[in-house]
């Protein structure tokens, strides 16, 4: 056999599937699509997660719409992270043009226009499904990682959260746990000391900086009820089609902190809620994470950790999580190597680093007979892609350059309008537009502080002696202090933009 006859066979070999499996695209040889190739991605390995990767304008956002469009008619629910904002236009048809059609015909693969089901949701006050979760729903030991604190520190947040359930007071929101530790610095110091043991004021004091700086980024507006439920992100809609959760995240850039805590919370949330499936013929769940390295950039060594060891066990749950950035090199090594699907885009080599990194990719990549890998990262055009993925045994598929297929939805986001009209029909934005302040530690406490007061304004002299302010008072008050300076917050927490100069 010819050379070509040979990457045909190869091709189609390595990427048969026996049960279901969606068409990415047209294998491409020496610069041209093979009609007579496709690379199949088989349902029951999706869960394995992947890397969608590439320099800007490369074409990962339409790779992620084309993912997305062929899960959803596989019936499996996708949840999109769309910090750029250009994901939307999954809601409505596509059009027919002539590039399109001459692409389809080269890779033998038919062309039609679709829509897709959509729900569009908020971390902050746009318009949408608004997502939340509690205090007490993270937990002691997830909310310390959140905050990056040492071991002393993360003991004391163990004993708020052990006093709070002691006495039945329950933490929704960041202002429900500033309170306590207010309490446990100054009005409640005698009964944790006798209870819980000694709590250092300086060991407070930075806790509260800390849960500041996550307040600072929008950390009060995603905490609190009604909590989202997971369940509402499994839905099908009456023609079968999994739903496209799109989660909208253009205006917080600029806040790694919450995006990083936002994701970590629902990673945890869904390992915990759902059920063992093992090896299954599809996934539940695919979830998207666009701008990776926004997670991965800043977040500290124990955050890490938490995440690699959930990304580990989550597919157990029937979920898939992929990574999409820039470069590879942006995802940590331990999550790089959990990755079963990886699609490469081309690479720009403009400086002796960029061609250093080039040489890294290709080197992560299984070697073929057929490619010069370094090379041909470089010589990618739009809309094409190296991959490789997992056959049904587990087993590696060959390196293969793909001529993606074309979205059949919108390549465009939906204007303000048909935003508003989903918005409108959906029965989730209902659900959760109404925010919940109900009693819970800080009416609790606020209440308790009051009474004592009024207690002990009855048991006073007529005329009270003036008592010098508490250390731990002064303490609590500096702290607050310093936060609420202009100066110290764009020196030491500020926005992180350094992230998007790049």
């Amino acid at each position: 056999m010819n050379k070509k006859d040979n990457f045909i066979q190869d091709i189609n070999n390595g990427y048969m599937s026996k049960g279901d499996s969606i068409i990415l695209g047209g294998a491409i040889l020496d610069g041209e699509p093979i009609a007579e190739a496709h690379v199949k991605i088989p349902l029951k390995t999706l869960n394995r997660h992947g890397l969608i990767a590439g320099a800007t304008g490369t074409g990962k956002t339409k790779t992620i719409q084309v993912f997305s469009e062929q899960l959803s008619n596989a019936g499996i629910p996708v949840l999109m992270m769309d910090i750029k904002g250009d994901f939307s236009g999954i809601a409505k048809e596509g059009k027919e043009e002539g590039f399109i059609t001459e692409r389809h015909s080269k890779i033998n693969i038919p062309y039609n226009v679709a829509s897709f089901p959509v729900e569009l949701m908020s971390l902050s006050k746009q318009n949408g499904v608004r997502l939340r979760a509690t205090v007490s729903e993270f937990g002691p030991v997830l909310f310390s990682r959140i905050l990056d604190l040492n071991d002393t520190q993360a003991g004391v947040v163990a004993v708020i959260f052990k006093y709070c359930d002691d006495n039945k007071m329950p933490l929704l929101d960041l202002k429900d746990i500033k309170k306590v530790i207010n309490y446990i610095t100054e009005e409640g110091k005698e009964e944790i000391s006798a209870n819980y043991g000694k709590i250092s004021t300086a060991t407070t004091g930075t806790i509260l900086r800390k849960i500041i700086e996550l307040e600072q980024q929008g950390g009060d507006i995603f905490f609190g009820e009604l909590s989202f439920e997971i369940d509402d992100l499994m839905r099908i809609d009456e023609n079968g089609k999994g739903y496209v959760n799109i989660i909208r995240l253009t205006d917080i850039q600029d806040k790694p902190k919450l995006f990083s805590t936002f994701m970590l919370s629902l990673l945890a949330e869904i390992y915990q809620q759902m059920p063992e499936k093992g090896d299954v013929a599809q996934p539940e769940l695919v979830i998207f994470i666009d701008e990776a390295h926004l997670i991965f950039n800043e977040a500290s060594k124990t955050l890490l950790e938490q995440i690699e060891t959930i990304v580990k066990l989550i597919r157990s749950k029937g979920v898939g999580i992929y990574f999409v950035t820039q470069n590879p090199m942006d995802v940590p090594s331990g999550v790089l190597a959990q990755l079963g699907l990886k699609i490469q885009h081309a690479l720009r080599a403009f400086t002796a680093n960029d061609r250093q990194a080039i040489k890294k990719t290709a080197d992560n990549y299984p070697t073929s007979p057929y490619y010069k890998t370094d090379e041909l990262l470089t010589s990618l055009g739009i809309g094409e892609a190296l991959v490789t993925a997992l056959n049904e045994k587990g087993i590696p598929t060959p390196l293969v350059a793909t001529m993606m297929r074309a979205p059949m939805s919108r390549m465009d986001v939906l204007t303000a309008d048909e935003i508003e009209a989903i918005n409108s029909k959906s029965k989730l934005v209902k659900k959760y537009i109404e925010e919940i302040d109900r009693e819970s530690a800080y009416e609790i406490l606020t209440k308790k502080i009051a009474d004592a007061e009024q207690t002990s304004a009855e048991q006073a002299p007529t005329k009270a002696s003036k008592s010098e302010p508490s250390t731990t008072s002064v303490v609590t008050k500096s702290v607050l202090k310093v936060v609420t300076s202009a100066t110290f917050i764009r020196g030491v927490f500020g926005v992180l933009s350094k992230i998007f100069k790049k």
